[in-house]
């Protein structure tokens, strides 16, 4: 029998604030982050920045064209290790909204799209879109003490 080989997988989620700062989220249904609210975004395919990740999955997953990208956070997650067998490493992107209404494109992946005021969250978060939010409001790209944090919390 030949034992897997483990890598970690790049996911990329973008910020999308509207007019009243309040941000985008979805329901996941699935298999990874069942019940889960996220931030639209996935993974980065080969040959594709992560700007352009964002802009791609933005389209496919709720219908926006989003412009003026700007990293905010890379998160190491490690939440998923012992229920998914997955190592994340998220880049959090913040990406100006156009105005345009929020569409459920992927029914099979997202249950619906919510905004959400940034001190009235819910509580079941998928990990790396709660690693964003605490890099955004603390204004860090990278915060060492979150991955620490992130990665006891999946080991225990």
């Amino acid at each position: 029998m030949t034992k897997e080989k483990l890598f970690p997988r790049i996911g990329v989620g973008v910020l999308i604030q509207n007019k009243k700062s309040e941000v985008l989220m979805g329901l996941r249904q699935g298999s990874h982050g069942v019940n889960e609210w996220c931030f639209p975004g996935g993974h980065l395919e080969f040959g594709e920045t992560i700007f352009e990740t964002a802009k791609r999955e933005t389209k496919e997953e709720v219908g926006l064209n989003v412009s003026d990208f700007e990293l905010i956070s890379v998160a190491d997650e490690m939440r998923y290790i012992k229920t998914n067998n997955k190592h994340y490493l998220n880049i959090g992107i913040k990406a100006i909204w156009n105005g345009d209404k929020p569409k459920l494109m992927e029914p099979e992946k997202c249950k619906e799209w919510q905004w959400f005021d940034l001190e009235k969250l819910p509580k079941n978060m998928l990990g790396g879109t709660k690693l964003t939010i605490n890099n955004f409001k603390k204004g860090k790209t990278y915060d060492n003490k979150r991955y620490i944090q992130s990665c006891c919390e999946s080991r225990n």
